[in-house]
């Protein structure tokens, strides 16, 4: 009887997959399917909906049933200067071939509520670069975008980031970024004066620029195969020749058709540089 309803509720979630595709044009059709299976049902339970096809129905003919789809499907779980060790090689490591060019621009892929964005621009401004660099934020959940946007985060998170700063070697305190009011942190509006905020989908839009640095964490675990060979052919094509390309801990390149564009500059964060033209 398991057998049978799991093999049903993956019939309803390929629907569903292809009612938002069809619909809204958001592909999710090739991400892992343990992943979307644990969302969705999920999203049915808390949502109160009967079965997964009563969810497509809504989705079809409600349009304001989307960014309940989106808050679901896509992971929004982040924190400033998250895994210290990663934004600690940046630092050190990724920084000083950073300072030999004239102007930069750097890729933050899956942006997500902008944590990991505003710690780069942070780290950024810290080592003297931020004037020159333009920060490209994407994401597709237009939701996580304006939050990003706005830099606001709950103050009983600060702890956490003001610690992973300074781990990551932060100069200064955390706090010459912020102020806080009614339980809130506001960043800065100045760190995002280099910063553009965009909707894009590493699974069906394109390069749009030449970037000397991509950081895209912990979004590929959740693509198959297919597509993450796909995002990694979008990094290869928008690195130039010994730029920089920064995965999560748990990703990697080795079994990736593009391996040979690339090589461990890093390897304990996962951090690769291209390589050829």
């Amino acid at each position: 009887m398991t057998d049978t309803f799991e093999k049903v509720e993956d019939i309803e979630i390929r629907l569903l997959l292809e009612a938002l595709y069809h619909r809204y044009h958001y592909d999710f059709r090739n991400y892992a399917m343990s992943s979307i299976r644990r969302r969705l049902r999920q999203a049915r339970e808390q949502l109160g909906y009967a079965t997964i096809s009563a969810m497509q129905e809504r989705l079809l003919h409600h349009p304001d049933m989307l960014s309940d789809m989106l808050r679901y499907l896509t992971v929004q779980v982040s924190e400033m200067f998250r895994d210290p060790s990663y934004f600690l090689a940046v630092r050190e490591k990724i920084i000083p071939h950073l300072r030999t060019y004239p102007s930069l621009k750097i890729w933050i892929a899956g942006c997500s509520s902008g944590e990991e964005l505003y710690s780069f621009v942070i780290l950024f401004r810290e080592e003297g670069l931020e004037e020159r660099t333009i920060f490209y934020a994407t994401d597709i959940n237009p939701d996580a975008l304006a939050h990003a946007e706005a830099g606001i985060y709950d103050i009983d998170r600060i702890r956490v980031f003001t610690e992973n700063h300074r781990q990551a070697g932060g100069k200064g305190s955390l706090s010459d970024y912020y102020t806080t009011g009614y339980n809130r942190c506001i960043l800065d509006k100045s760190l995002r004066r280099n910063v553009v905020f965009s909707d894009h989908s590493l699974v069906t839009d394109q390069v749009f620029g030449e970037m000397q640095f991509v950081s895209c964490r912990n979004v590929m675990i959740y693509f198959d195969r297919d597509l993450q060979d796909r995002a990694i052919g979008l990094f290869r094509e928008a690195l130039p020749h010994n730029g920089f390309l920064g995965l999560g801990s748990k990703e990697t390149l080795r079994f990736s058709d593009h391996a040979d564009s690339f090589r461990e500059f890093v390897r304990e964060e996962k951090i690769y540089q291209r390589v050829g033209s």
